[in-house]
């Protein structure tokens, strides 16, 4: 049971985990935190929480599980901001889409030896954002990914992974390393290539005619380059290597690809894509058999 739960960012991610432990009776006291009371308000008049501060240090006082659900950018500033006031026994952790960034933040505020704080990251989401999209099955089924240091809090773990069961989540753990590296190629990539692509096209002479005629395979290709701009800049900036990584490999791909086209290799350009569509098959079954989905939405943060 948790006693006070903090959430700073309340939206459709700390929203709806604050909605799902209410339902599980797991949550005693729900405290919203940000800088727009006017969105915090809201957040009270829908039951998600039950009151709010604007001052970080005034929410975190007596708090036993405090989540970050702010922009991957916001992330340092607020530590820097909790760091007097959080209690010795409280429970950190996160919501954010990258984990290498923001231990090295609660590394550089805390110190190396904060044993409190649990990286986390649920790979969960919705077409729509903010506070107004919260529900409380969020995270049915859907993985949570945990990635705890060595020296971790074993308790404050496990104070974790308690909270995320009580939604309905399932739980995985894996190194900071090979979550960004997998989430990068997983999730950041395609949205970068969602952004790059619908930019290149803006770019072209005849944009208008391309989305006039534009057929349901762009809208779906393209659907998540209606994200959050802020929140996937901050996402790119924190998870660089891995993310330039992945389009390095990409782009050695598309020039493959292009010299297949260019010399009318109609075999190899068969077997590219019939080994593409096989693999997708797979994946697609793969959830199916599991009932749990590994995609990310664009409102996941």
């Amino acid at each position: 049971m948790i006693r006070k739960l903090v959430i700073f960012g309340v939206g459709l991610i700390g929203g709806s985990l604050a909605l799902a432990l209410r339902e599980a009776g797991y949550c005693q006291e729900v405290i919203g935190c940000s800088r727009n009371a006017a969105h915090l308000q809201k957040a009270v008049d829908m039951g998600v929480i039950d009151s709010f501060t604007l001052e970080p240090q005034a929410a975190v006082q007596d708090a036993d599980m405090v989540l970050l659900a702010v922009p991957m950018g916001a992330m340092g500033r607020l530590l820097e901001q909790i760091r007097p006031a959080l209690p010795a026994d409280a429970v950190l952790t996160d919501a954010g889409s990258t984990k290498g960034s923001i231990v090295a933040e609660v590394e550089q505020v805390f110190g190396k030896a904060f044993a409190r704080f649990v990286p986390g990251h649920p790979i969960a989401g919705r077409e729509k954002s903010g506070v107004e999209a919260a529900i409380p099955d969020l995270y049915v089924n859907r993985r949570v990914i945990l990635t705890p240091l060595p020296h971790t809090d074993p308790a404050a773990l496990r104070a974790v992974e308690d909270m995320w069961r009580m939604t309905g989540a399932v739980l995985e753990s894996m190194p900071v390393e090979l979550h960004d590296r997998v989430l990068a190629a997983t999730s950041h990539l395609p949205h970068v290539l969602a952004f790059s692509l619908v930019d290149t096209l803006l770019n072209l002479p005849m944009r208008e005619d391309i989305f006039r005629y534009a057929a349901g395979g762009f809208r779906d290709f393209t659907r998540i380059a209606s994200s959050d701009p802020v929140m996937w800049r901050d996402i790119c900036l924190a998870n660089k290597n891995a993310i330039v990584e992945m389009i390095g490999k990409l782009q050695a791909d598309l020039s493959e690809f292009a010299a297949l086209v260019e010399q009318q290799d109609g075999e190899g350009l068969y077997t590219r894509m019939s080994r593409a569509k096989q693999a997708r098959d797979s994946y697609i079954a793969y959830l199916e058999n599991h009932k749990a989905s590994a995609q990310e939405t664009p409102d996941d943060q």
